[in-house]
């Protein structure tokens, strides 16, 4: 006699994680001079302090994508080195070298290099000539900005978002209301060793602007002085040091998006509502906040402006990403 068995009842089985549109999807070189462009509002952000060029990052959809590049080049690098180090040769770290999306991380570092430098001498004397207006439209930018990496949660949102947005938001605005320190004239290159290895981490963090972290170290001038006098030694030095900050940083950040997006992408929203702090247009000369006093409707429009910039460019990804096409992509 057989004795029927019952049937198993069904498991549970976790939805899978959504993983970032960048995965495994190369760039196409004829998207270049639209890459560059996006890289260039990225370094032009990364000159003004209080403008985060990892916030533009997101608004212009690269940052998913970066940070999977410049993940994949710190392997490839480790691996080419360790292995011509312990003689196994370079074929691993050569065949790591050509799984990196070239076609988007060359035109996009190029153009936030080269927008990075003449924004130095062009947008920051803007922000000092007319901080109020400029203020303005950035503050509306980032304000609708926010909704970016809200819309980027692969499921809806949570308690345990709500209280991870808030901490990073309280972070963000203790962070951007420190004072600015004083400027050395010429600092330890130690200390600009450091600087740059803490300020290049704001470039792939929405909400913390690196140019707002060289004013609170006093490094600001000093590293515009040095671009000037063409000083090699501090300018490398400076590289040397955001290199090894990035680096020290990326991978960490590519794994959270990865493996938990979910939550990172609350704690990037916090940081940029933190962040607005730092962008509010009525300040005294130390960066206190003050009550609207001047140019009130003209902020206002302004700031509206900005808002509405970021607004199109949201609606124009979204309706590529509906019609299943995605800017750039081969």
């Amino acid at each position: 006699m057989t004795t029927s068995r019952s049937p198993e009842p069904p498991r549970h089985v976790a939805p899978p994680v959504a993983a970032p549109a960048s995965a495994g999807v190369r760039t196409s070189w004829r998207s270049a001079p639209l890459s560059a462009l996006r890289g260039g509002l990225v370094g032009a952000a990364e000159s003004v302090p209080g403008i985060s060029g990892g916030t533009i990052a997101l608004v212009v959809g690269l940052y998913d994508q970066l940070i999977d590049a410049a993940g994949q080049l710190l392997h490839a690098v480790r691996t080419l080195v360790a292995d011509v180090a312990r003689g196994r040769g370079a074929s691993a770290g050569l065949r790591a070298l050509r799984q990196i999306d070239w076609p988007l991380l060359v035109p996009v570092l190029a153009g936030m290099v080269v927008v990075l430098l003449v924004s130095l001498s062009v947008v920051a004397p803007l922000l000092e000539e007319h901080p109020v207006p400029t203020r303005a439209v950035f503050f509306g930018m980032i304000v609708v900005s926010v909704a970016v990496p809200l819309r980027m949660m692969p499921h809806r949102f949570r308690p345990l978002d709500g209280v991870l947005l808030v901490v990073a938001a309280v972070a963000a605005f203790a962070l951007t209301g420190l004072p600015a320190a004083q400027s050395t004239g010429d600092p330890a290159l130690w200390f600009v060793f450091l600087g740059a290895a803490l300020a290049i981490n704001a470039l792939v963090l929405p909400g913390v602007s690196g140019s707002f972290l060289l004013v609170v170290l006093g490094l600001y001038v000093p590293v515009q002085e040095a671009l000037h006098a063409r000083d090699l030694g501090f300018v490398g030095t400076f590289l040397l040091g955001a290199v090894v900050g990035l680096a020290s940083f990326v991978k960490v950040l590519q794994w959270l998006l990865h493996h938990r997006r979910q939550g990172t992408m609350a704690v990037l929203a916090g940081l940029m509502i933190g962040s607005l702090r730092a962008l509010w247009p009525w300040q005294d000369a130390d960066g206190g906040l003050q009550a609207p006093s001047e140019s009130v409707v003209l902020v206002v429009v302004l700031a509206f402006a900005g808002a509405a910039v970021v607004l199109a460019a949201m609606l124009w990804e979204s309706r590529l990403t509906a019609a299943g096409q995605t800017p750039g992509r081969a």
